[in-house]
């Protein structure tokens, strides 16, 4: 591999067209400049210079190299100002967390992307056991769970807490526990933990999510809500996905007697050092879920 300090005086050299010169700028002696263009020559097996008594031309290997060298150059000072800046608003952020939170945050991180043109934001929804082993692999920079992780490499801290909402059809005003076996459960991923942690909570009766028909079932958090807007069964879900949806007036959630959250944990690994821009992402990440 090509020296870049052997590159530089040669690329150097070629721009002033004078070794005193050259050596003045890169302060070096002019033997220093000339050892270099020789190593450099040494190296490549090529002659890259047709000395003509203070003068030079290049040979065409001289030529390809300069063109290419100078290149490779600029992209190492470009390289290094970036490493040493680590601006705010300039790379990639890589984020996971379960759907209903994803909802919350990832318009407002859009958001923030579109007023900076070099920010890029890189979203995953999933659940809480693959957000875990991202951030155990280094695969994102930040996650949320809605659990403590057990795992050594993985730093938590709460940052907020979102509520269980029981959902219904619209029309559906009080509900009981004859109510709910009448509509069936719309389930998902997460239904039977959910309706578990709320139903438990609030009704006697309750020791399983099998106590209802189940009546439908999606994996994707901006669907749940479908079958329950149509009529055909109640779920429950944290509040972010139940806030989110397009369509408010067709459902009701109902306020139970003793009401029961989730809280949200905000993830990283241990080993990793957090960017500028991520440490940004998280900042606005929890004053968002605060707010």
């Amino acid at each position: 591999m090509i020296n870049p300090s052997l590159l530089r005086s040669f690329c150097t050299l070629v721009e002033v067209g004078h070794f005193t010169h050259t050596a003045a700028r890169l302060h070096m002696t002019q033997s220093g400049v000339s050892q270099h263009i020789h190593k450099l020559e040494a190296h490549v097996g090529q002659a890259l210079l047709v000395r003509q008594g203070k003068q030079f031309t290049l040979t065409d290997a001289g030529n390809r190299l300069y063109l290419q060298g100078r290149q490779i150059l600029a992209s190492l000072m470009e390289l290094e100002q970036n490493i040493k800046t680590d601006p705010l608003y300039e790379g990639v952020v890589k984020i996971m967390s379960p759907g209903s939170v994803g909802l919350k945050l990832y318009p407002h991180l859009l958001a923030i992307q579109a007023q900076h043109a070099k920010l890029k934001i890189d979203y995953r929804f999933a659940p809480n056991t693959q957000v875990e082993e991202a951030i155990m692999n280094l695969e994102v920079d930040m996650g949320f769970m809605t659990k403590q992780s057990l795992q050594n490499q993985v730093h938590y801290q709460a940052v907020a807490k979102e509520p269980l909402y029981l959902v219904t059809p619209a029309q559906v005003e009080k509900v009981n526990w004859q109510v709910l076996q009448q509509l069936g459960f719309i389930d998902h991923p997460d239904g039977a933990h959910h309706a578990s942690l709320l139903l438990g909570e609030n009704f006697k009766e309750f020791q399983h999510i099998q106590d209802f028909e189940i009546n439908g079932f999606s994996n994707q958090i901006s669907l749940i809500l479908e079958p329950v807007s149509l009529g055909l069964g109640f779920t429950v879900l944290p509040a972010y996905a139940v806030e989110a949806f397009h369509s408010p007036s067709k459902i009701t959630w109902h306020r139970l007697n003793k009401p029961v959250s989730e809280t949200l944990y905000l993830c990283t690994n241990q080993s990793q050092p957090i960017a500028n821009r991520a440490g940004l992402m998280m900042s606005e990440a929890k004053k968002w879920l605060e707010g």
